[in-house]
């Protein structure tokens, strides 16, 4: 089971949330949150309630300032968490298949596995919808895993620009959630 402890202030000061589930809306427990503790576990992050906006990957650790971790990620300034979503362990088979346009069209590919870059690997340019058939991924804006992410898990998605993922401008990478929690 996975637990993560907020933190109002930076470095782990000021009033705390221990938390082992999804949690809605942070601030209902604290005024703002800037720092956290993975104890257990894996858990997505995001500045807004309700699981939208951008959103950051957390694993077992240490995180002593959102604001300043956010920006050397390439995704801009995060002010606070207000959201989170705990991953849960997976075992098994992974497989998604992405389409390039929304609502299942354009070309669709079948993944089992990581892909550094679309454009190199299906030569496609973006992905706008996905079904996730088996395990948790990561969808990164920018190839090799980099820049701004969004969570999917099994389920379709017909539209990922509905998804409440602001500012990503196209998927170019995406990335299995395994052995990271």
């Amino acid at each position: 089971m996975g637990r993560i402890i907020f933190y109002e202030d930076r470095n782990f000061q000021g009033r705390s949330y221990d938390c082992s589930s999804d949690c809605s809306d942070i601030h209902m427990h604290l005024n703002r949150c800037n720092s956290c503790r993975v104890e257990n576990g894996c858990f997505v992050a995001y500045d807004r309630p309700n699981f939208m906006g951008n959103q950051i990957f957390l694993k077992r650790g240490e995180y002593s300032d959102f604001q300043r971790m956010g920006s050397m990620m390439g995704m801009g300034m995060m002010d606070t968490i207000r959201s989170c979503r705990m991953v849960p362990l997976h075992r098994g088979q992974f497989r998604m298949r992405i389409y390039e346009r929304e609502n299942y069209g354009g070309q669709m590919h079948e993944l089992m596995d990581d892909c550094e870059s679309l454009q190199d690997r299906f030569l496609m340019s973006d992905c706008q919808s996905c079904n996730v058939m088996d395990g948790h991924w990561l969808m990164f804006e920018q190839p090799n895993f980099r820049g701004r992410m969004m969570y999917v898990r099994p389920g379709e998605y017909r539209s990922l620009r509905d998804m409440g993922a602001i500012n990503i401008s196209r998927i170019s990478s995406i990335r299995r959630i395994m052995d990271m929690c």
